[in-house]
């Protein structure tokens, strides 16, 4: 994993789609339109994900090896494109994981930290 950007170094205004993305895959394979449904339920997109950013990024992971897609052709329907989590996405879901972790933590601390002055000012106006 030597040489690889952090989730805290990527700077994108949608950078916590990926590990969404990640996640959704992770616990089975899916389709555009499942995947856009269930990421939904992660908090990190209010209202309806945009298909084409979710998309966008669904071929980003896949040309960097996080995941793989095929077509699933059914008797009834059209052929749909399934993507799936390759090693290299666990990988890299776990250090979105351990990044997440930390920024929760420190947030729940930023939290504390105000209510603890707020009830001080309250007390003491």
């Amino acid at each position: 994993m030597s040489g690889k950007s952090t989730p805290s170094r990527r700077g994108r205004h949608d950078r916590y789609i990926q590990p969404s993305i990640l996640l959704g895959l992770y616990s089975k394979p899916s389709y555009g339109y499942e995947i856009i449904q269930n990421i939904q339920a992660f908090g990190f997109v209010e209202g309806s994900a945009p298909p084409g950013m979710i998309y966008r990024h669904l071929r980003q992971m896949e040309e960097e090896g996080l995941v793989r897609s095929e077509w699933e052709t059914k008797e009834q329907g059209p052929a749909r494109r399934v993507y799936s989590i390759n090693p290299e996405g666990e990988e890299t879901l776990a250090l979105w994981m351990e990044h997440l972790d930390r920024k929760a933590r420190a947030l729940g601390n930023f939290v504390k930290a105000y209510k603890r002055v707020r009830e001080k000012k309250e007390k003491n106006p």
